[in-house]
């Protein structure tokens, strides 16, 4: 990738785009298992709940709430990839040389931390929209109606509830997002310059070309380290969001006490499989665009 922050605002809008078209409906399925009801539980699991959407409120349904995001997600992604492509620059020694795998981590970390006052509102909005289960139980017509009654009815700040829970989630899983995809990306690059026999020459010091299969696959392995570090927090992130105002009355930490002891440890994966069946082709999506503009972008400068 260029060293070019401006470059990683323009790619990362571009990789956000196709991340959403790609995995939105896998969230809306994951966001209705992680927020269903313990005693009353409305699905049995990831297809159930995939079948029950499709079945009571159409294919349209699995879209619910991706007016947020898609709204939302170039400026986050692009600010994300800003993040990143600062982080690293900052990172980087006069020498130019590679960084090491904890740089690449405290780079994404950074990013996280660049997107989250935009990130979080909008992740409210979404989870609010996805769990409309029926026209009949509508509460809300839109993000724009949903910002409007939050406002309204509790004030600015409702806008923003989950904000501490998406730091918590976005800090260290965007660190292991990042680190994950540079690593996959190296040790690939560098097993294609041993299969080609000095094909690429040692001496010229380029960095070896990325395939196009291999971005796909260090993007789908970036996305799958994301979620396995990140889950936990979501899932507190999703229940705090979505519950009636003055639930849990210490954000977080209120959320955590009352998951533990009621379902257990186990329930801070809620809604894993739809995640990481998203995972791998949204992120993959994501990457592939990144590059791809950047390569563009790469051929006017």
């Amino acid at each position: 990738m260029s060293e070019n922050p401006v470059k990683y605002f323009f790619a990362g809008g571009v990789g956000g785009v196709l991340t959403v078209l790609v995995g939105h409906p896998f969230d809306t399925v994951k966001v209705r298992l992680q927020t269903m009801s313990a005693d009353k539980p409305l699905y049995t699991g990831t297809f159930d709940c995939f079948s029950k959407i499709v079945r009571n409120e159409n294919i349209v349904g699995l879209y619910k709430g991706m007016g947020a995001p898609i709204t939302g997600v170039a400026p986050i992604f692009a600010l994300s990839f800003l993040g990143y492509g600062t982080g690293k620059k900052v990172l980087t020694n006069s020498n130019n040389d590679q960084l090491s795998p904890w740089q690449y981590f405290v780079a994404g970390s950074f990013s996280g931390v660049t997107t989250a006052a935009i990130t979080a509102p909008g992740e409210r909005i979404k989870c609010l929209l996805q769990v409309q289960h029926s026209d009949a139980n509508k509460v809300y017509s839109g993000p724009v109606d949903v910002v409007k009654k939050l406002i309204k009815q509790h004030g600015v700040a409702s806008v923003f509830k989950g904000l501490c829970a998406t730091l918590l989630r976005d800090i260290p899983a965007n660190g292991a997002y990042f680190v994950t995809y540079e690593m996959v990306k190296e040790f690939l690059a560098n097993r294609t310059i041993a299969s080609q026999s000095g094909a690429v020459s040692s001496e010229s010091g380029a960095k070896p070309a990325v395939s196009m299969l291999s971005t796909i696959f260090a993007g789908g392995c970036a996305g799958i380290m994301y979620w396995v570090v990140g889950m936990p927090a979501d899932v507190l992130k999703s229940r705090l969001q979505t519950a009636p105002e003055g639930t849990y009355p210490n954000g977080v930490r209120s959320v955590l006490a009352a998951t533990l002891k009621k379902e257990g440890p186990g329930a801070l994966y809620r809604g894993a499989v739809p995640v990481f069946l998203r995972a791998f082709p949204a992120n993959a999506a994501c990457f592939l665009g990144v590059e791809y503009t950047l390569s563009f972008l790469n051929k006017f400068s």
